[in-house]
């Protein structure tokens, strides 16, 4: 059996570690291959990835996880759309509108492919490819045995494409939501002079999230990961709109979330030296 990952991210990497065995193997093609990105190719050569230097080297895999940021998920799938066969399966891991998997969907189908919507629902770091997944599609049940016999923790969300990723947009609005209505709060305390009893008043309010520990968590995952929750939660947004409801909110968390992957990863001592250093990023920004 070969498997395929159409980007190589985290989320393509920790999958690729978590598969590895003997008799699997392994090809990727990322985007960045093109401007002969020499991190990209130590990355995949270090986990035994072949390196795909077209898209088209992903035609031999008879599964290959589509791992691209949220806004190219749909574009990626084009180019290798002519080079995909009756027997393949295309797995869609991105975080996107159940609208965008069903577009996908429709484009894999009639190139002659399979596709599968799957939802990864917790961080892939450190359970890999045996993070809680939810499958969707046609082909769910069947790929069902297939991915629990490889360790994936997977369960059916429904026989639809867009099934899986609805449970993700919906709950991302308030995962996401919440990191960014902490690192907000947190910041205008510190801004206002009143970051010690904001602190303590969230503390004796919310005992159960276990401050300050829950609130570096957050910092930490919006300052890394910014950008990539930014591109989610717009797709949130229009999972939203497309209901009929507002994605309003969603729009405003992928502002918050984009503000705070531009301020970078900062490393201090302490939750109120963390604050105080992004504080002072996100102003200069």
């Amino acid at each position: 059996m070969k498997i395929g990952f159409l980007g190589y991210g985290e989320a393509a990497r920790a999958f690729h570690e978590g598969l590895a065995r003997p008799g699997l193997g392994v090809v990727a093609y990322d985007r960045l291959l093109d401007g002969d990105d020499t991190a990209m190719r130590d990355a995949m050569s270090k986990r035994g990835a072949a390196i795909a230097e077209t898209i088209a080297g992903l035609a031999e895999a008879d599964w290959i996880f589509s791992a691209v940021t949220a806004d190219q998920s749909l574009a990626a799938i084009l180019p290798l759309l002519p080079h995909l066969r009756q027997g393949q399966v295309v797995i869609d891991i991105n975080s996107v509108s159940p609208d965008r998997k069903r577009e996908t969907a429709a484009a894999v189908e009639d190139a002659g492919a399979a596709y599968l919507d799957m939802a990864v629902m917790a961080p892939v770091h450190p359970r890999r490819h045996q993070t809680p997944v939810l499958l969707a599609g046609g082909i769910a049940s069947r790929m069902l045995a297939e991915l629990s016999a490889l360790g994936f923790s997977a369960e059916i969300a429904g026989d639809a494409p867009g099934a899986a990723t609805a449970i993700k947009m919906v709950r991302s609005l308030f995962v996401k939501g919440l990191e960014a209505i902490t690192v907000e709060a947190l910041l205008a305390a510190k801004a206002s002079g009143c970051f010690p009893e904001i602190l303590a008043s969230l503390s004796a309010s919310y005992p159960g999230l276990d401050w300050p520990q829950f609130a570096e968590y957050q910092l930490e995952r919006t300052t890394r990961h910014g950008k990539r929750r930014a591109a989610e939660m717009r797709e949130s947004a229009a999972t939203l709109d497309a209901l009929g409801l507002t994605g309003g909110l969603a729009r405003e968390i992928a502002a918050v979330q984009e503000r705070m992957g531009e301020a970078g990863v900062q490393e201090a001592e302490g939750l109120e030296e963390t604050v105080s250093e992004i504080l002072a990023a996100r102003l200069r920004g």
